[in-house]
């Protein structure tokens, strides 16, 4: 029974946590298990190497963390950096400013390179801090892939062509919480020496798995960090890995049969497909809110995400309203604007386990919504111009054809 009853099902469209896969459910609804039993470190090595897939690195090493995504941030600064070291980091939007918080909190030289909120990092300054840098005194990069509050999308390439340029040595830490598993990543094509994702986005599981994945730079500068860590300290990890035992401490054994069967949906869809229909819905979703008259966040295609669309609304709109709206009404759930765009924009999540139709639903719902607020849609606008792409843009279902 749901805290607050609505008849029929919740329509989860925020961008994550998301839409848990019924074999998921399934495997996660058992009985705990001795974690010290051969079973469980049997699974954990294979869910080990299957992890490294969805980070496209085969060099890389995954640590499971029971812990949510400020977990991995702290787990990836904590074991690479000093106190006192400069990052460079990038703030575009609320979950970067969060990031940075933190960095400033763990008592790290933090330089600060702040964008519009709807824009992506400014990289030509990230030139020039590293064109300037001779000394090397700048030790990390730190960047939000994928910014949800705005619906921003970085380009990681071009940061990895920015250091090689300069032949930097800064760390290059990304957090991918709302993009590993969903848009494309490649760690080590794009010489990443951290990235973080978190179980409740992409991956489509419950909240409370924190997955860091390191490059073997960053393994060897975790050797000489000074960052004071204990429960995020990589080397306690490894030193069961190498026992063959796996976890120093108690892990959440659901989580992890959740985690297998969420892997097994992902490689039997295929990782690529699965990127290409993250890139249809964002498309439909983006062509919707056009034809509703009303502008995306994001500021240039470039940058346009396909994870979580924000879409801004006319000053005379509260966008909380129409959040508040969806959920009253109709048992929808949308994304708030935060912070600097706090009733500003509403955020539409197409991520994870989710299908078209199941898009189009959430778009009919918030036609009613915007409707209900006093903006003048044109009824089935939206709904009509993503059906007209989906229609023409969705292929067969691999397992069906």
């Amino acid at each position: 029974m749901d805290y607050v009853y609505g008849p029929g099902k919740n329509h989860l469209f925020v961008p994550g946590p998301v839409n848990i896969p019924d074999p998921v459910i399934r495997a996660m609804n058992r009985n705990n298990e001795d974690y010290r039993s051969p079973a469980i470190p049997a699974m954990t090595k294979v869910l080990l190497e299957d992890v490294k897939k969805i980070f496209k690195t085969t060099s890389g090493t995954p640590f499971l963390i029971p812990t949510t995504g400020t977990g991995a941030w702290e787990s990836a600064l904590t074991n690479t950096l000093s106190p006192g070291d400069r990052i460079v980091s990038f703030l575009i939007g609320q979950f970067s400013l969060l990031w940075i918080d933190q960095q400033q909190r763990l008592n790290f030289n933090v330089d600060v390179v702040e964008s519009d909120w709807g824009q992506g990092a400014n990289l030509d300054i990230l030139a020039s801090k590293l064109a300037e840098d001779t000394a090397h005194t700048i030790k990390a990069i730190c960047i939000v892939h994928n910014e949800t509050a705005t619906g921003v999308t970085n380009n990681l390439a071009k940061v990895r062509k920015i250091l090689d340029d300069y032949r930097h040595p800064a760390l290059f830490l990304v957090d991918g919480v709302s993009s590993i598993c969903a848009l494309d990543f490649r760690m080590d094509e794009w010489g990443v020496d951290v990235a973080l994702t978190g179980s409740q986005k992409a991956l489509s599981l419950p909240t409370g798995m924190g997955i860091v994945c390191a490059s073997p730079k960053a393994l060897e500068a975790s050797k000489t960090a000074k960052s004071l860590r204990v429960f995020f300290d990589w080397k306690d990890y490894l030193k069961f890995y190498q026992m063959g035992t796996y976890w120093p401490y108690t892990p959440s054994i659901q989580l992890l049969y959740g985690l297998r069967a969420a892997l097994d949906l992902i490689f039997e869809e295929g990782l690529e497909n699965v990127i290409a229909r993250h890139t249809r819905l964002g498309k439909a979703t983006r062509l919707a809110v056009e034809a509703w008259g009303l502008k995306n966040c994001t500021q240039k295609e470039e940058w346009f995400s396909d994870t979580v669309t924000a879409v801004l609304v006319p000053p005379y709109i509260d966008s909380s309203e129409i959040v508040r709206r969806s959920w009253k009404r109709y048992n929808l759930s949308l994304g708030l604007g935060l912070n600097k765009v706090a009733g500003k924009v509403f955020r539409i999540g197409h991520l994870g386990h989710m299908n078209e139709l199941q898009l189009l639903g959430c778009l009919a719902g918030v036609e009613m919504a915007l409707k209900d607020v006093g903006y003048p849609v044109k009824m089935g606008s939206g709904v009509g111009a993503a059906s007209a792409y989906l229609q023409n843009n969705t292929p067969l279902i691999p397992s069906r054809i």
